[in-house]
């Protein structure tokens, strides 16, 4: 099999507190232009409209389920322009910045991170050449 099945297909984290998680993924991910398409009892999956793989989804911590913490998620940006629009609209949103963002050489990428309420490292990048 070569090329045609994605890498990871999703991605979920159990938040400790699921309205202001989703609050803050769906305003940075809506600035990369990810939505969220699918919204049930405690759960909020995003993907871009066109494609329906590589989805990220958050959904309530439940009596059965651990809280997913200190995990480090990257989402892609089409441009630096995005990468902005991602970092305003998570600190809008609550997301406590760690760092504004900047060029980062050692990953070729702009790059800014973020801390969501339980310690996610959450990153929008945009890869970069370096002459």
């Amino acid at each position: 099999m070569t090329g045609t099945a994605p890498f990871v297909h999703h991605f979920a984290v159990i938040a400790s507190d699921f309205d202001v998680s989703e609050r803050i993924f769906t305003a940075a991910l809506a600035a990369l232009g990810v939505e969220a398409r699918y919204r049930a009892d405690g759960i909020a999956e995003y993907w871009r409209p066109e494609e329906d793989r590589l989805s990220f989804s958050v959904e309530r911590a439940r009596h059965d389920t651990s809280v997913t913490r200190r995990v480090h998620i990257a989402f892609a940006a089409e441009d630096r322009a995005g990468v902005d629009r991602f970092h305003a609209a998570a600190v809008a949103s609550g997301a406590v910045p760690r760092h504004a963002p900047r060029f980062w050489p050692e990953y070729r990428a702009y790059c800014t991170f973020l801390r969501d309420p339980d310690g996610n490292n959450i990153e929008a990048l945009h890869k970069e050449t370096v002459d």
